[in-house]
């Protein structure tokens, strides 16, 4: 671009326009480019993305687009390169022309995160029209006595061009009588007069003709000609004259038709008809005025007969003739220049330029929902716009640029709350009184997983009765989740655990869609008659999140098992054989017959009978008990012998019996022994022997038990005072023993050990950098501490059935290491439970996983639970490691053991009673 020759007034004002706005764009970012008018599509006009900053990779990603407040399209951005460029050729004239400095406002959205700049293009004026004269000729008619000196208004010719390229100046033909008086108003408005330079004598010269020339100052000059005749007429000698030759008026653009704008007065200093004056607009005078404005003959009185608008056309240019009826009319001439005044009559108008639909419920306070235009067309006051919302939602508008504002997130979204927000806007201007707009805008919520499953109950309770056919469905779990579609889709999972060793999966099973839950095989209630499990429901969502149910399974007896007496009692033909002294006396037990019975409750209780059983017969048997008695004295009619059956019947349903035979062989006092054909089983229990036999059984059971509470009692008395003796010397004292020798150390470098308050369950391991074997003058003098704080706890997460080298955790960079600290200072890891399900990659900064490092682990003899109040802290010295430190609880075995026995205990305190013992 290159930019042509103005003059110095153009040059003023054009400076004084650049130098505002400069100030503009720096107050609100603004881009200001210049093109030529008729530039040929694919002109350069600026760099779009370098002056904005941007990197080219930007343009796509922020989806720039332009939007022109007018809706035209002469401009496009090459989204290759960022280069504004000349989309159709513009005609200055056409586009602005009424102005003189056209201007395109376009605006500059950009996305992630919403941003608009302003971008004027100003289109330079070129030279591409010729001054043009409405019409080819000019009638004047100049009576003879007109004085020297006096004016005659030409009709000027017109250039649609601006500045230097519109009309600079006018020429005459060459001539005696008359030449030009160019007058300039205002920039826009110049006033073309003929001027008499001396006497006219009709007699002489009864018509004169001459060219009237227009020239404009654009490179090559371009003018336009036209002639104009002048004929000399006689009489009437004297012109009316006007009060003033310049009239300027202000008038309200709300002004109503047959409102007085100006009243003008002319005089004529003839009498008669000669000096009778009429008024009218000149000829020049646009089509505009005549349509808006019109003049009384006789008065000079201007009024509206039209409607005034000052966003339309805010200044007129009135040229006014005052013809005398001589019969060579003469005439005078004034011009009335014609300002509006703006008065706020027009409502602001808003627009949405960028709306982001949905919103998602996640989203953060300060986030940009729509870009709001808002515009009025009036001016100053009247033209400044405010915007608000009319009621409470959460949502606010803030103002971002000139004419701009954003709807912006201002508190939480909870779609499922509410889903749709019906958002009215009001846009009210500052002007008096003051005029608004409303617009409404449907804002929808999109849905997020921020919802997990929820069942109805946290536990629910299954009764199952045994002996079920495998594939019984059982029960159906139903969870419900209020996000929507995908966020909503629950799946349903047993959550792997061991009911005595055998998984859960094992015994039931359950449908991932619906959530119906399966016995996988024929329960036996006398195996298993209780056990609990997990049901994991998952939804569908990213993050996928879940909930867990705890079903409580319970196997219903049913009565699948008879009655039985273990066969220790009875010989392979179910027959006991019982020996009753003669002289046993009503009440003497015989013997118990102890049934059992697999099932349990009603199915278990057992009662017991004779099968059809003698009336003489002096037994009887307890119901409940089993217990066989003597009801009466034994007589001399009585039997040797009695065979009894006794039927054991449970409560069952069906109830279930079993029968077994007892043979009572009744001996005199002094027999204790049966013929060899008639002894009892060898499992026979003899009813006179087992009164002894439980004597001595009990005698020694209970010296046992006595010896071993008393040894219990002492053992823990002698480990109590030695714990609190030692506890005592580790307070007193400030060194600890070790292999290697004795090494003293400051108070404030201690190691703590705070244990929960419950009994330690297994061994505890503490892994701690090893020392280098250095003096401890040396390694205060280097160091200016003995030891530094090195307790630290790290916490990772990973998704189950990760594949092999999944990244879990940088555990170096976390621990404040450098990568060279890796293998010098040996770092390794141990798992608690023994399982290599993580790895440490060398030379790396990722972990396959190291959930704590430098922590307390449990070894693999069990597990150490503590409460949550538990802590452990161990200042450990800063220098390179050469060994690990463990330490064990008292009940524990060791599970690892020192590389080197160089290194010590610093110092241990503890917070409870236990024991701890330091292995070098």
């Amino acid at each position: 671009m290159c930019l042509q020759h103005i003059d110095s007034s153009s040059t003023l004002r054009l400076l004084f326009f650049f130098l505002i706005q400069m100030a503009a764009d720096l107050a609100e970012s603004q881009l200001h480019y210049m093109v030529p008018e008729e530039s040929k599509h694919g002109t350069f006009v600026g760099r779009i993305a370098q002056d904005l900053g941007m990197q080219i990779s930007d343009i796509n990603s922020r989806r720039l687009r332009i939007v022109s407040k007018d809706g035209t399209d002469y401009f496009q951005v090459n989204l290759q390169n960022g280069i504004l460029f000349v989309n159709k050729m513009i005609d200055r004239e056409q586009l602005c022309p009424k102005t003189n400095i056209c201007i395109v406002y376009l605006d500059i959205i950009l996305e992630k995160p919403v941003q608009i700049h302003h971008v004027d293009v100003e289109i330079e004026d070129i030279n591409d029209n010729y001054p043009m004269f409405s019409a080819n000729e000019f009638k004047f008619f100049i009576v003879e006595s007109t004085m020297p000196g006096s004016h005659f208004p030409l009709e000027g010719a017109v250039d649609p061009d601006i500045g230097t390229n519109s009309i600079t100046n006018y020429e005459l033909s060459a001539s005696d009588y008359f030449t030009l008086d160019v007058q300039t108003y205002t920039p826009k408005s110049k006033s073309v007069q003929l001027v008499l330079k001396k006497m006219l004598d009709r007699e002489q010269i009864p018509i004169h003709t001459l060219v009237f020339i227009a020239y404009d100052g654009g490179t090559p000059k371009l003018s336009a000609t036209a002639q104009l005749i002048i004929t000399v007429q006689d009489v009437n000698d004297n012109p009316p004259v006007f009060e003033k030759s310049f009239y300027t008026v202000n008038l309200m653009e709300n002004a109503l038709k047959e409102t007085v704008v100006i009243k003008l007065n002319a005089s004529d200093l003839d009498e008669g008809e000669n000096g009778e004056i009429s008024y009218g607009f000149n000829k020049v005078v646009l089509q505009e005025v005549l349509s808006t404005f019109a003049i009384e003959r006789q008065t000079g009185v201007i009024r509206v007969i039209g409607e005034v608008d000052y966003e339309s056309q805010n200044l007129f240019e009135i040229e006014v003739d005052a013809v005398d009826n001589g019969h060579n009319a003469l005439a005078g001439h004034c011009k009335v220049i014609l300002s509006i005044v703006d008065i706020n009559d027009n409502p602001p108008e808003l627009t949405v330029t960028s709306l982001n639909v949905p919103v998602p419920e996640n989203t953060s306070p300060g986030s940009v929902v729509a870009v709001i235009s808002v515009h009025d067309k009036d001016s100053g006051q009247n033209g400044k716009v405010k915007c608000q919302i009319s009621k409470t939602v959460p949502f606010k508008i803030k103002s971002t640029l000139r004419e701009y504002f954003s709807l912006i997130v201002d508190g939480p979204l909870d779609r499922e709350n509410i889903s749709t927000y019906d958002i009215e806007m009001i846009a009210t201007d500052e002007g008096s009184p003051p005029l608004s707009v409303t617009k409404s805008l449907k804002v929808q919520i999109s849905d997020v997983n921020d919802n997990p499953p929820t069942f109805p109950h946290k536990l629910e309770t299954v009764t199952i009765k045994e002996n079920n056919p495998p594939g019984l469905h059982v029960f159906t779990v139903s969870a419900s989740d209020s996000d929507l579609s995908q966020n909503s889709f629950i799946t349903y999972k047993i959550i792997d655990s061991a009911v005595d060793g055998i998984p859960i999966s094992s015994y039931i099973s359950t449908n991932p869609e619906n959530g119906k839950i399966y016995a996988l095989l024929s329960f036996d209630y006398e195996q298993i008659s209780h056990f609990k499990c997990l049901i994991k429901a998952t939804d569908a969502g990213l993050p996928p999140l879940s909930s867990n149910l705890t079903l409580d399974i319970f196997i219903e007896d049913i009565n699948d098992n008879a009655p039985s007496v273990p066969t220790a009692f009875f010989n392979s033909e179910s027959k006991i054989t019982e020996l009753v002294p003669k002289m046993a006396k009503e009440g003497h037990l015989v013997t118990k017959i102890r049934a059992i019975d697999a099932d349990s409750g009603y199915n278990a209780w057992i009662s017991y009978a004779f099968m059809d059983p003698a009336h003489n017969v002096p037994f009887s048997i307890g119901r409940q008990t089993g217990e066989i008695t003597v009801i009466r004295p034994l007589m001399d009619f009585d039997g040797d012998e009695y065979k009894l059956y006794v039927v054991m019947k449970d409560h069952g349903e069906p109830e279930l019996s079993a029968t077994m035979t007892i043979i009572i062989i009744l001996v005199d006092s002094g027999q204790q022994h049966l013929p060899p054909e008639r002894k009892p089983h060898r499992y026979h229990r003899n009813n006179y022997d087992l009164p002894d036999a439980n004597i001595y059984l009990i005698i020694p059971i209970c010296l046992i038990s006595t010896i071993f509470l008393i040894t219990l009692i002492v053992y823990t008395i002698i480990r109590w005072h030695k714990c609190t003796q030692e506890i005592n010397e580790l307070k007193q004292q400030n060194f600890c023993p070790s292999i290697a020798g004795s090494w003293t150390y400051s108070q404030h470098h201690q190691y703590k050990v705070c244990l929960s308050g419950g009994p330690p369950k297994n061994d505890l391991i503490l892994f701690t950098p090893n020392f280098p074997h250095a003096s401890l003058d040396d390694s205060v003098s280097n160091n200016g501490s003995l030891m530094s704080d090195a307790a630290e706890q790290l916490h990772y997460m990973v998704p189950e059935e990760s594949k092999h080298g999944t990244f879990v955790g940088r555990i170096a960079q976390d621990l404040g290491m450098q990568i060279s600290d890796i293998n010098s200072r040996r770092l390794r890891i141990v798992s608690k439970d023994g399982t290599d399900y993580f790895q440490w990659q060398k030379y790396k900064e990722e972990l396959s996983q190291l959930r704590e490092n430098y922590k307390i682990y449990s070894s693999t003899v069990g597990s150490w639970v503590y409460s949550q109040q538990s802590q452990c802290k161990f200042y450990l010295n800063s220098t390179q490691a050469k060994n690990d430190l463990i330490v064990f609880t008292p009940n524990g075995g060791q599970s690892s053991s020192a590389e080197d026995n160089n290194s010590a205990v610093q110092g241990v305190m503890l917070s409870s009673s236990s024991k701890v013992r330091v292995l070098p």
